[in-house]
């Protein structure tokens, strides 16, 4: 069974529960500065976890001391979802262990 699409409020309301993530291009998205490149690289490893327990996967685009997460669920023809949330909000979690902001 597909996942439904939010609305255009439901996305708004939604987007203030994750603070520095915005919808762009059709996806939840956000981008965090970090310390170092391996901060980085072991933010990118500790979200691809994460994607894995929650199997809904983003596009991950790993920069020198950035990591950009955009996500939107495949199953409900490219749009945002409850789905985007739950793994935004999970990122939100660890984000402050990498010292990302």
């Amino acid at each position: 069974m597909a996942t439904e699409p939010l609305s255009p409020q439901e996305i708004e309301t939604r987007l203030r529960d994750v603070p520095g993530w915005s919808l762009t291009d059709r996806r939840l998205t956000r981008t965090y500065r970090l310390g170092s490149h391996f901060a980085a690289t072991a933010m990118v490893v500790h979200v691809a976890r994460i994607q894995d327990e929650l199997n809904h996967h983003s596009d991950l685009t790993l920069g020198y001391d950035s990591v950009t997460v955009a996500v939107h669920t495949h199953d409900a023809g490219g749009a945002v979802t409850v789905k985007d949330f739950a793994l935004a909000g999970r990122v939100e979690e660890i984000a402050p262990a990498h010292g990302a902001n």
